[in-house]
């Protein structure tokens, strides 16, 4: 399966299918909406207290990924036993796209209902993903990780720009076909879902699996498969944790993600809705900036590829950290549509390459024969990660009224994380791989 053409298009596809729902729905439509169409400016009581629709939204997005970190593992576990990884994926993707498809149902007032459908669309959205990073070492040799992880990215931010900007164009254009606003913010988020479904057929096709299973350790083979395998996904992912142990710098390189990787989420997650609120910029402001970002990233994610072939993977991502410090601060000081744009511009060019880079720099540090096992670990850290900065911004929002305040708090992520990966040995962690191999600890 080394890299095969067919199976790597089809993998890349998946980003072009998925991408359009974290672009259009969790980063652009959904915060505004959810913010001036579902809550309002009276805000959402909640145990005696007042929440903004700012600080909700960032409680939900953390909640999600505490969802995830939950039962990430797990499944990743048990998808190496029984070599499933693809129908994890395709099951995440369809499950995902049809929660997104029905947050067209949500109108003002329905805070609830918007609720459980962005957590349930965001949780298969990131479970999926488990499954399709896990498929990076088996579908690309070590020497072109870097390249065929970029070349992941940027197909996600092509297809993700495609379908944003037809999205863009029914929000802009409402008048002339005839709806509300709100209405064709509701059929964009429909539409996103369709597209999420539709070009996964492409990865069901194209994309191979070695679908070779190992036998079920005579212990649980009287117990019901499912539960069979709930139990050995348990037992292995303790295993896991046992075996990261052996792995130190992995171990050191996992932290260091776990901390700048909440940053970066917290930006994006929290840029369309803090444009409104403290910027007072237009939806279409906002949604044409995000467009831009996604433009941008496209050549980001290639340009910090072949910046990574120069000078290392581990580089190029502390380059990316040292310009998201950047990004942060001038968030913090920029008080214009302009200034967002440009603003846009830089994360569009980071956002790409950290991404990429870090995914194909952890996957050339695990055993092949536990890619799911150790992305599913991966996926825990990174979203046990991901809860805490967006709740800290929702904190902070919350108690100072002002979302600069929280938008600079972010970065700190930044610098640690930088701090932490100067100390991650690249060749150490390669060797640290060789040894599980042979000695299958």
């Amino acid at each position: 399966m080394k890299n095969d053409k067919k199976s790597i298009f089809g993998w890349c596809m998946y980003d072009w299918a998925n991408s359009a729902y974290i672009t259009t729905v969790h980063a652009a439509l959904l915060p505004i909406y959810f913010k001036d169409g579902i809550v309002g400016e009276k805000g959402v009581d909640l145990f005696g207290l007042t929440f903004s629709a700012t600080a909700l939204w960032g409680f939900m997005v953390g909640g999600a990924a505490l969802i995830v970190f939950l039962f990430a593992p797990v499944l990743g576990a048990v998808a190496d036993f029984s070599s499933a990884k693809k129908r994890f994926l395709i099951g995440f993707a369809y499950f995902g796209s049809f929660f997104a498809t029905l947050l067209f149902l949500c109108k003002p007032g329905d805070v609830w209902l918007a609720v459980t459908l962005y957590v349930s669309s965001q949780v298969c959205f990131v479970g999926g993903n488990v499954f399709y990073d896990a498929f990076l070492p088996h579908l690309a040799s070590e020497d072109k990780l870097d390249s065929i992880s970029a070349r992941g990215y940027a197909f996600g931010y092509v297809g993700g720009s495609l379908q944003f900007g037809i999205s863009l164009m029914i929000v802009a254009m409402h008048d002339t076909f005839g709806i509300s606003q709100p209405m064709a913010v509701r059929i964009s988020m429909a539409m996103t879902g369709i597209w999420w479904a539709g070009w996964t057929i492409i990865p069901l096709i194209l994309l191979r699996e070695d679908r070779t299973k190992q036998p079920l350790p005579e212990i649980y083979r009287n117990q019901p498969k499912p539960l069979a395998y709930l139990s050995l996904g348990i037992n292995r992912t303790i295993t896991t944790a046992k075996k990261v142990g052996h792995f130190k710098h992995l171990s050191l390189f996992v932290i260091a993600y776990m901390v700048y990787n909440d940053g970066a989420h917290t930006v994006t997650s929290m840029a369309a809705i803090y444009g409104e609120d403290e910027l007072g910029l237009e939806p279409t402001q906002l949604m044409i900036t995000l467009l831009l970002v996604q433009v941008v990233a496209i050549g980001g994610a290639l340009i910090f590829g072949k910046l990574a072939n120069h000078i290392g993977a581990k580089q190029a991502v502390m380059v990316s950290l040292v310009l998201w410090s950047g990004v942060v601060i001038y968030g913090y000081l920029i008080h214009s549509a302009t200034e967002f744009f440009i603003l846009g511009m830089v994360v569009g060019l980071v956002l790409g390459g950290t991404q990429a880079l870090s995914r194909s720099f952890y996957g050339a540090m695990i055993p092949e024969q536990a890619s799911a096992e150790f992305y599913g670990f991966f996926s825990v850290f990174s979203k046990f990660s991901a809860i805490w900065g967006p709740f800290i911004f929702g904190f902070i929002r919350q108690i100072t009224g002002t979302s600069r305040l929280a938008i600079i708090s972010i970065m700190v992520f930044f610098i640690g994380g930088l701090v932490l990966l100067a100390f991650v040995n690249e060749e150490k962690a390669k060797a640290e791989k060789l040894a599980y191999n042979v000695s299958n600890i």
